[in-house]
């Protein structure tokens, strides 16, 4: 879906296809068949924004194969389908329950292998592009899991990164096209905060780097929006692309309803790093928060991608509140401070059984109620929904 900013410009907006399990196109292809196209028919409009997520076994075939690449633009074309932004932080099998949960976050960014992958996917965001869109954006992980993190390192990254803009710079070049990368604070990362984004990131090439912002993330670090941009736009730092989310949030983890229900949310899939409120460092995942690795005295933030429409139910909430403040701080004023908003709950599946969508159907209207709610957010912002 596309959006007119009070400042004339296009506001994109798109779910993240990472909910999805594939490894292959063939995989790729079946979501666009049998999730998104039926969402953009739920919601009614004539053309529905895709996040892609391309692992590296498909990232590998479409760019051993233009033939491949035509293939998944016509089926993107049929579907009513357009894609301006992709997610390369996953690298391959994300949905897998069968190995370590920091399996994410490698290879990291003092590796060839994610320079490689991230320019490949740039390649085909390039050739997957609206006729009328000349820019896209790519997001990836902010350069690690914090440990090991060795000044050796910290300066290896920083090169692969500056190989990176050149890169991107040549697709540019090559293409037509402007291909830009956001790379996406996280907890227990290396780049946890948008202080630490500055620090780490500042002075790289704001024609082609930047920070992709997620708004779960914000959240669990207790970060205010309006200052976070603040200090992003002070370190020089563009917001290429904003993944709409919400965390889980326990107001009285100390309560034995509250803990029995954040148990549920206790899975084996994702990390779920948990902090809680004036007291540093937080726990790396849900399990060791709730067997004592935080006191409890304060409230939690889960970095647990709930949906952004439905409450959670009681005793816990959501930072839906937060997300209102990013989308506001971000689109609320007179100029836009980013393009790209992609909804990004990727946990649908690793709901508590209750919770959880029993069917294709059930997931579909999840996330066009996630959408929804997105647009109509937008719009209550002031900008004007697109119809074509």
């Amino acid at each position: 879906m596309r959006f007119r900013h009070q400042d004339g410009s296009t506001v994109h907006l798109a779910y993240c296809t990472n909910v999805h399990p594939a490894e292959d196109l063939d995989g790729v292809l079946a979501q666009l068949r049998d999730y998104a196209a039926p969402v953009r028919e739920r919601l009614g409009v004539a053309r529905l924004g895709v996040g892609l997520w391309l692992s590296r076994p498909v990232a590998d075939a479409l760019v051993a194969d233009p033939a491949q690449v035509v293939r998944l633009r016509d089926a993107l074309t049929g579907h009513g389908l357009e894609v301006v932004t992709l997610n390369a932080f996953p690298y391959r099998s994300f949905h897998d329950e069968s190995s370590s949960k920091l399996r994410v976050y490698r290879p990291d960014w003092t590796s060839p292998e994610r320079l490689h992958y991230t320019l490949d996917v740039a390649r085909l965001l390039a050739a997957l592009l609206p006729d009328d869109v000349t820019s896209g954006t790519v997001s990836t992980l902010p350069l690690a899991w914090r440990s090991p993190w060795t000044p050796d390192q910290a300066a290896e990254a920083r090169q692969r990164l500056g190989q990176l803009a050149e890169g991107l710079a040549v697709i540019a070049v090559a293409t037509g096209r402007t291909i830009r990368v956001g790379f996406e604070p996280e907890p227990g990362c290396v780049v946890e905060t948008t202080a630490q984004a500055a620090e780490h990131l500042s002075g790289l090439d704001p024609a082609f780097l930047g920070v992709c912002l997620d708004a779960c993330h914000l959240a669990v670090q207790f970060e205010e929006p309006g200052e976070a941009l603040d200090r992003l736009s002070a370190a020089g730092l563009p917001v290429v692309k904003l993944q709409a989310s919400c965390a889980l949030q326990a107001d009285h983890p100390a309560d034995p309803a509250v803990r029995e229900a954040l148990l549920a949310f206790d899975e084996p899939r994702f990390i779920h790093q948990t902090r809680e409120r004036d007291q540093w460092p937080g726990a790396d995942d849900l399990g060791q928060a709730l067997s004592g690795d935080l006191a409890g005295a304060s409230p939690w933030r889960v970095h647990f991608h709930v949906p952004l429409h439905a409450a959670a139910a009681a005793p816990l909430g959501s930072t839906q509140d937060v997300l209102d403040g990013t989308l506001r701080a971000l689109l609320g004023g007179p100029t836009a401070r980013t393009h790209h908003v992609e909804v990004e709950t990727y946990t649908w599946q690793a709901l508590p059984e209750d919770r959880r969508p029993r069917t294709g159907a059930d997931l579909v209207e999840g996330i066009a109620q996630e959408l929804a709610w997105a647009r109509d957010r937008l719009i209550d912002l002031g900008l004007k929904e697109e119809t074509r």
